[in-house]
């Protein structure tokens, strides 16, 4: 039997021992999802503190419920370490590592060498390995395999390598690892074959591609197509802003429309790990072909200068009032990148409340979702912490900026409270002179009504 049949029939017969490396929020559902369907799942990550959580019964990602990583724990189908070594003992292995890009703009694969590095000490015949981890096309190919196959070890005849694009969507209460389709391309087609069969043992449904380029492209594109119709929608913003137009009434009313248009709404910027990133792995990977991808670049353009535009708009409805930013105490509400979340990665919040400092205001913030803020996760180089939001406390800022809309927020007390308020993603409905919005008239311009 050949070692591809033999993995097969361990993967589908839930004998196959997995492994995930990298227990971050897309590893860790991951690894969970394998024990779930009965795989016995070892996850494997630097941090003593994720590994240590895990091996108690806790959960540190919010879409992983701790009772549900407790039960798992405490039927032996879950369990978590620092020391690589364990892979020597494992049949599949998931790499779910950062892919982040250095301030020059190119892709840091840093974290997947240094996890590919110890794999490689512990590869042996019949193993699978799967890299999610977001990336530029080729990479399996260029980077993954030869690393591997150094061993002495041939891919597609020894061991097996493929690509699967990650799809996690943070605080996404209907789409999870379970139910979103997987694509799933192998560097031969054993290995497509094998990976194939692990992730159809866990997740509903798969999607085979002819190749793992092509699998790194599919993820390219799905979130260069979200930037791109996000940049669109900035643009939009800006230009209405210039002409007296209200761009949130524009795209409600475009988006009746029942075919050809599909609604993307204005922000202050791009955040997470993927959408603010990912057109820059492509882009860089064409510029080594020869290839300028002008479009792309240009949407990237838009939205990092979103920031710059919500912090104007602060100083336009302070001057509006008769006060100037400089000595202005501001609450910057929501800091997360997207709304019901954690996670602080790339978030325009950040770069918002770090323009706002170098005007010389004061700025605080209001999260229930992020406690505090390491004086290292930001540009302004100072802790902060959480400001529980009240009527006195709201009352007590010269301007209130909204910046991601968090459900929790009361915004009708913060209408009644705030004296003055610019709200980035139009999560007011009331119009009133005190409120400023991105993309909109400035509220003399506009009738004082309230919108259902």
């Amino acid at each position: 039997m050949r070692i591809a049949d033999t993995l097969e029939q361990k993967i589908r017969s839930r004998t196959a021992r997995a492994g995930v490396v990298g227990l971050g929020y897309v590893g860790l559902p991951l690894a969970v999802e394998l024990a779930e369907s009965g795989f016995e799942t070892v996850g494997i990550d630097v941090d003593a503190r994720k590994t240590s959580a895990i091996d108690a019964g806790g959960s540190y990602i919010p879409d992983v419920p701790q009772s549900q990583v407790a039960r798992l724990r405490a039927a032996g189908r879950l369990r978590a370490t620092t020391d690589f070594s364990v892979i020597g003992e494992l049949d599949t292995v998931n790499i779910c590592v950062p892919t982040p890009l250095r301030k020059t703009k190119d892709p840091d694969m840093s974290y997947v060498i240094a996890a590919l590095e110890q794999i490689a000490l512990y590869l042996h015949k019949g193993m699978l390995v799967v890299l999610e981890s977001t990336t530029y096309p080729g990479t399996t190919e260029e980077l993954v395999r030869p690393m591997l196959e150094a061993s002495g070890l041939k891919a597609g005849v020894d061991f097996f390598v493929a690509f699967s694009p990650e799809r996690v969507d943070p605080g996404n209460a209907t789409f999870h690892t379970r139910n979103v389709p997987k694509v799933v391309g192998g560097s031969t087609p054993a290995c497509t074959q094998v990976a194939a069969a692990l992730y159809e043992s866990a997740v509903d449904t798969v999607v085979r591609v002819s190749s793992t380029r092509v699998a790194e492209m599919v993820k390219l594109l799905e979130n260069t197509f979200r930037a791109v119709n996000i940049g669109m929608a900035n643009e939009l913003a800006l230009m209405c802003d210039a002409l007296g137009v209200d761009v949130w009434e524009v795209i409600t009313a475009a988006g009746t429309k029942p075919f050809g248009f599909m609604p993307f709404y204005p922000g202050p910027g791009l955040g997470g790990h993927c959408i603010p990133i990912d057109p820059f792995y492509l882009s860089w990977k064409a510029r080594q072909s020869g290839f300028e991808s002008r479009f792309i670049e240009l949407a990237g353009h838009v939205n990092a200068h979103m920031p710059h535009f919500v912090t104007d708009k602060v100083v336009d409805a302070l001057n509006r009032q008769r006060k100037a930013v400089n000595g202005a105490r501001i609450l910057v509400l929501g800091i997360a990148y997207k709304r019901d979340i954690d996670d602080i990665r790339e978030s325009p919040a950040l770069d918002v409340m770090h323009l706002l400092e170098g005007k010389g205001a004061v700025v605080d913030y209001s999260d229930p979702y992020v406690p505090v803020l390491s004086a290292s996760s930001w540009p302004g180089t100072r802790e902060l912490r959480n400001v529980d939001i009240t009527e006195d406390t709201l009352g007590s800022y010269d301007c209130v900026v909204i910046v991601t809309d968090h459900s929790t927020f009361d915004y009708r007390q913060i209408v009644a409270s705030a004296p003055l308020i610019v709200d980035s993603r139009n999560a007011i409905s009331t119009r009133a002179a005190h409120v400023f919005r991105v993309g909109a008239p400035p509220p003399e311009a506009a009738e004082t009504v309230m919108v259902v």
